[in-house]
This record gives C-alpha cells, sequence and structure tokens, in this order.
C-alpha cells in the first residue's frame, strides 16, 4: 500500500511537467512577442529551456541516488515555484536575457519532476506497465493543458505577472504536500548510470525508437511552441482566441491518447499508426494555407489528433521490445524525445527569422515525413528480429 501510494504522489509530477514544459508557448503572447516578433530572442527562449532540461539529467542522476525520491520531487517542485515567480520579477519590459535564466530554471525543475516521478512509479510499473505509463502520459498532457487555459482564460484579466504569481502556487503546494509526505530510502535510480543507459542505445531497436519519439515531440512542440504566435501573425487573431485554440491543441492530444487507448486491441496497430502519421500532414496544410477560424480549428485537430496515437502506441512497443528495462531507461527516452521537442521550435525562431512565420507549419510537415520513415525502419526492425507487433 506504502508503494501504491508512493507511486500516486510520484504521478502528480508528469502533471507538474507538463504544465512547466508547456507554459512557454503560452507565455509569448502574455509576453507581447506577436506585436515585436523578434523571433532569435524567442529560439533562444526555447534553447535554454532545454539546456536546464538536460542539467536536470545530471543533477538527478547525481541527487536522487544520495538523497532519495522525497529529496528530488521537494527540490523539483521548489525550484519551481520559485523559477515562476522569479519569471514574474522579469516579464518585460524587463531586459530578455533574465528571462532565459528563469527558463532555464523551469527546464531543471521539470527534468527533476521527470527523473523523479519516473522512479517513484516503479511499484505501479512493474504491476501494469502500459497503464501506469498511459496515466502518466495522460496526467502529463492534463498538465499542458491546464497551462493554456490558464493562460487563455486570464490573458485580459490579469497581468502576465500575476498569472505567473498564481501558477506559482501550484507547484509550491506540492513541494508542501511531498515535505508532509513519506518516501521509502529503498526507491530511487538503484545501479541506473550514463553508461548504463548509453549502452542500451547501442540496440538497433532502441536507436530507432529513441529517434522516433525525438521527431514525434518535436512535432507535437514545434505546434505547441508557435500556434498562438503563428495564429495571431498570420491568421490575424486575438492572442486571447489564439491561446483557446492552443487549448484545443493539447485537448485533443490528450482525448486522442485515451481514446487511443480503447482502440488499441480493436484496431490493427500498424495501421491505426500510418493513419495517426498522415492526419498531422493534412492538418500543417490546412494550417498553412487556411485563412480563417474555421480552416484553423480543422487543422489544428486533425494535427492534435494525428500526434495523440503516436506515444501511447510507441511506449507500448517499448515496453514489448524492453521489458526488463527499468522505469528510468524510459526516462532516458523520455528526455531525448522532449528534447527534440525543445529544439524543434528553437530552430524554428531561427528559420522564422530568415523566412518569416510561415516556416512554423514547415517544420513539423518534414518531422512528419521523418516519422513516416522511422515507422517503417521500425517494422523492418520488428520482422527481421522476428519481434511481432500486434
Amino acid at each position: 500500500m506504502l508503494e501504491q501510494s508512493i507511486a500516486r504522489k510520484g504521478l502528480i509530477g508528469f502533471f507538474l511537467s507538463g504544465l512547466l514544459m508547456s507554459l512557454l508557448g503560452a507565455l509569448l503572447p502574455a509576453w507581447r512577442h506577436h506585436i515585436e516578433p523578434d523571433f532569435l530572442i524567442i529560439a533562444a527562449y526555447f534553447l535554454f529551456q532545454n539546456i536546464g532540461l538536460l542539467a536536470a539529467l545530471y543533477l538527478a542522476h547525481r541527487l536522487i541516488p544520495r538523497r532519495g525520491i522525497r529529496f528530488g520531487v521537494i527540490l523539483g517542485s521548489s525550484l519551481a515555484c520559485v523559477s515562476l515567480l522569479f519569471l514574474a520579477l522579469v516579464s518585460p519590459p524587463a531586459f530578455f536575457a533574465w528571462r532565459l535564466l528563469g527558463l532555464a530554471g523551469i527546464g531543471v525543475s521539470a527534468g527533476i519532476l521527470n527523473a523523479t516521478s519516473f522512479n517513484a512509479m516503479t511499484a505501479a510499473y512493474e504491476l501494469d506497465p502500459a497503464a501506469t505509463l498511459n496515466i502518466a502520459g495522460a496526467l502529463w498532457g492534463l498538465g499542458c493543458l491546464v497551462s493554456a487555459l490558464f493562460l487563455a482564460g486570464t490573458f485580459f484579466i490579469y497581468s502576465v505577472q500575476s498569472i505567473l504569481i498564481l501558477l506559482s502556487l501550484i507547484p509550491g503546494f506540492a513541494a508542501l504536500l511531498y515535505y508532509r509526505s513519506s518516501f521509502p530510502s529503498a526507491v530511487f535510480l538503484s545501479g541506473l548510470t550514463w553508461s548504463g543507459i548509453w549502452s542500451q542505445f547501442r540496440s538497433p531497436s532502441a536507436i530507432l525508437m529513441a529517434l522516433f519519439l525525438f521527431f514525434q515531440f518535436g512535432n507535437e512542440w514545434a505546434i505547441a511552441g508557435w500556434l498562438p504566435i503563428f495564429l495571431v501573425l498570420r491568421l490575424g487573431m486575438s492572442p486571447g482566441t489564439a491561446l483557446v485554440l492552443l487549448s484545443v491543441y493539447w485537448l485533443s492530444l490528450l482525448v486522442g491518447r485515451v481514446l487511443a487507448q480503447w482502440a488499441l486491441p480493436r484496431v490493427s496497430h500498424t495501421r491505426l499508426l500510418g493513419s495517426a502519421a498522415v492526419a498531422p500532414l493534412l492538418g500543417c496544410l490546412i494550417l498553412f494555407s487556411t485563412n480563417n477560424l474555421f480552416g484553423a480549428v480543422t487543422g489544428v485537430l486533425l494535427t492534435g489528433g494525428g500526434f495523440s496515437v503516436i506515444f501511447p502506441l510507441a511506449a507500448e512497443r517499448i515496453g514489448k521490445r524492453f521489458p526488463g528495462f527499468h522505469p528510468g531507461f524510459f526516462n532516458g527516452i523520455f528526455s531525448l524525445a522532449v528534447t527534440g521537442g525543445l529544439l524543434a521550435p528553437a530552430s524554428l525562431g531561427v528559420f522564422a527569422a530568415s523566412v518569416g512565420v510561415g516556416v512554423v507549419m514547415g517544420v513539423p510537415l518534414v518531422g512528419t515525413i521523418m516519422v513516416l520513415i522511422l515507422l517503417f525502419l521500425i517494422q523492418l526492425d520488428a520482422r527481421l528480429t522476428g519481434v511481432s507487433d500486434a
């Protein structure tokens, strides 16, 4: 019972991680980047958040085995609270470089929460790997949805400083909850080292799956990071409406992943995955060419709905191909995937500075083609190794 309680508390970390990692895309209009669209500064925002996430992997693997899960979740939640308060302090018109520091702190806190949450759910994962990963993904998506909805609902009511202060209460409350909770010292990253993770990536199957998630998350976050700015600059929407459509995007991802779980035992996985990879192609093309709200909603639903099926299927295949791996291995693959997710919008900032905001839909198009190629290679590898995917 104690281990189940720990798993439930650890899963809260995924909600916080989703809330933190998705915040930047919703914050860009609040920071007036739709009025003063300095694309290189936006690229720097995403890059520094990614640097913080990667730094967190090193910190987590140094601290958690020594101090335990309880210390990790308290540290991650507390740092998230402090980083949000700092971002409130340095929001425009403050010099943008200060916000880079705050976003790096957001990345560090989210990365620590990812690492500790994956390890806190070890007991639940051993009982039911698929269900545990699905719940974790749903909570992560819920955090992303809450972030966008909160910004959309408060955009014209509160200042950005007030919004960030209110958001800081969520990880602050989580830190207090974790402080008053007990975690047995036996739960930590036992024997999980960088060399151990790297050795698993020597497998062609693991490399293909990691690249698959890298590009897939890159596609998802390219849209999530730039959708509001794209809709305002390209279609002339109000920032509030653009944030509502960002919420629709996250909702379609969340609902789609729930429906994907229902469809998995009933529909051919290969057919389901192929359809999910093609739908975002249509969605991006519609978003690129539309000039009205109906087209934008259609494109967002197609894109989010298509993307939503990818992760449940990929997670199931990871579990089948690597059944003996500790959940920390998923943290390694997951962190690589999120790195791809943040490098994509950072790259978009550089491209947009050269050719305009229309390129925002070009990168996901190329990324989706890469996903289709990797999907074919994964299927080929499964046949060559004799591993059947339903």
